[in-house]
């Protein structure tokens, strides 16, 4: 009996490992099948993502949402989704879109003067600091020469009192459309406005050369051409 058992061991064995292989090369077959089916379904997404940031990063400034284009950030380490204390932006005028990335400048780029070509957008929290309406309705009109404003094409011109906060500059205000903002004068460099406004729990602060008022109207319209498209909450 003991060289039967003997004899019948070994031509079992072959049996028993095919027994093994069966599934391990099924298991193997399903496996591949599957990554194949999930290259396949992905295949697509992967061709047509863009490398780099989204177009619009959502950030969050005084609890209010405002979504902004990620190539207008000036300050990179800004440029996150998210709560934000402050952010600091740049649009191009007139057409308003984020500036392409910038050449690195030449010995003849420094030499020559190139105007600005663009207006900045800085938002932040206020933190219940006084609004700006109420800051031009209340507080600027005690700082004001008591002389009669100039009136240019629609824009009113009013100089501030010597030796006062706001002694270089002027204020310049118009009704359709609603336009208000301080202004320096041109001296030894070009004269800049700063307007702003208010949304919820923050304030938005434009700057532009004083010399694009000569289209104030203009101004105007993109200033609140670029207040509605950052604070458009988007699906």
């Amino acid at each position: 009996m003991r060289s039967v058992s003997s004899a019948s061991r070994p031509r079992r064995a072959p049996a028993v490992r095919r027994s093994y292989r069966v599934p391990v090369a099924l298991g193997s077959t399903i496996a591949c099948l599957s990554v194949a089916a999930v290259v396949y379904l992905l295949w697509p997404t992967w061709r047509a993502q863009a490398v780099g940031d989204p177009d619009r990063t959502p950030v969050s400034v005084g609890d209010t949402l405002f979504n902004v284009p990620t190539k207008a950030f000036r300050v990179k380490f800004q440029r996150h989704s998210g709560p934000q204390e402050r952010v600091d932006l740049a649009f191009m005028y007139p057409s308003l879109l984020p500036p392409e990335k910038p050449k690195r400048a030449t010995p003849e780029d420094v030499e020559e003067f190139h105007p600005i070509d663009r207006i900045f957008v800085s938002i932040a929290a206020h933190h219940d600091a006084l609004a700006p309406e109420t800051r031009l309705r209340t507080i600027l009109p005690r700082y004001l020469a008591p002389s009669t404003a100039l009136v240019d094409d629609g824009l009113r011109v009013r100089l501030f009192v010597e030796g006062s906060p706001y002694s270089t500059e002027d204020l310049i205000t118009a009704d359709e459309p609603q336009l208000a903002a301080r202004c320096t004068r041109d001296r030894q460099t070009p004269g800049m406005c700063i307007s702003e406004r208010r949304i919820d729990g923050a304030d938005l602060t434009f700057r532009f050369p004083r010399q694009w008022l000569t289209n104030w109207r203009d101004v105007a319209t993109a200033i609140d051409r670029l207040t509605a498209q950052l604070h458009a909450v988007r699906g």
